[in-house]
């Protein structure tokens, strides 16, 4: 509730198919897609948002569910986190059901969507890292039935930006069947926004590792050195097995990567980091090594 009572929007537009959609938007430059409104409506709330127009986004059924296509998974813009965690689509993406469920309290759950989530690209958003680390691909729909890729990826850093009248539609994740993890950190118990978060994946086909930090910056971070450097020690064909000593390695490659040391001063010395930003590094570098150990677990 709130003290102050938003401006209603002028319009509010139901379509049933993306296309409408689509059209509703073009049709209406200043009009806003809403799907669960978990941030839509906190901006609202709080007075930072007045839409002049809304398209709401829930009664398009060919986006609330998933498919199989070539090896992939198509996930629908609209799947609710709540859906996203249920076991069956556990089974099918791990890192990113575990993501859902962590995402907050059950309201904010059934309501929020992962193309909001996308949309949105708020840093302590729990699907981002799990997208990036997976190498997700988005398919993004225009007017006339138009439809373009991008990765997801492009999308958070700002390379590519969605055109007036676009939506996500899809999003398409790659099946690895091997071990993924989600984990996070928050300033309270129970579920809440991420302090920090890693989500990691194992590619044994290409024997690689797939690391994406997430919530200390604007958009998911990827160690890559990190990640080719642990992917070079893990022994492949001998039940994975990895060092302990790596592991611990690894988390705090991952932290320096992501957090580094300050730049050298004019006399060459380096300053030390901030207590808050040095405690902040040591979570991140805990989050991953955990993450490591249990997917190679």
């Amino acid at each position: 509730m709130t003290t102050h009572a938003p401006q209603a929007a002028q319009t509010v537009t139901l379509p049933t198919t993306l296309d409408e959609a689509v059209a509703a938007l073009t049709a209406m430059p200043t009009a806003v897609p809403v799907a669960g409104g978990t941030d839509l409506m906190h901006a609202v709330n709080s007075g930072r948002l007045r839409p002049a127009a809304l398209v709401g986004l829930g009664r398009i059924s060919e986006i609330r569910g998933w498919q199989y296509q070539d090896g992939h998974a198509l996930l629908g813009a609209g799947l609710t986190h709540a859906r996203m965690g249920r076991p069956d689509f556990a089974a099918l993406i791990p890192a990113l059901a575990a993501a859902a469920r962590a995402s907050g309290p059950p309201h904010i759950r059934n309501a929020g969507t992962l193309g909001g989530n996308i949309a949105t690209a708020a840093p302590t958003g729990d699907a981002l890292p799990v997208l990036a680390a997976l190498e997700a691909t988005l398919i993004i729909a225009g007017l006339n039935g138009a439809r373009r890729e991008i990765p997801v990826s492009h999308l958070l850093a700002g390379v590519e930006m969605l055109n007036g009248g676009e939506l996500i539609g899809y999003v398409r994740v790659p099946l690895l069947h091997a071990p993924q993890v989600f984990l996070k950190a928050t300033g309270r118990t129970g579920p809440g926004r991420a302090v920090a978060s890693v989500a990691l994946v194992l590619d044994p086909a290409r024997r690689g590792v797939r690391c994406a930090v997430g919530a200390i910056a604007p958009m998911p971070l990827r160690p890559l050195e990190a990640e080719q450097w642990v992917a070079q020690l893990i022994d492949w064909d001998n039940d994975r097995a990895l060092v302990p000593e790596a592991l611990q390695a690894f988390g705090e490659y991952v932290a320096a990567a992501c957090i580094p040391d300050p730049a050298p001063g004019p006399d060459g010395t380096v300053a030390a980091l901030p207590p808050a930003v040095l405690h902040l590094r040591r979570t991140v570098a805990a989050l991953a090594r955990r993450a490591l150990g249990r997917a190679l677990s």
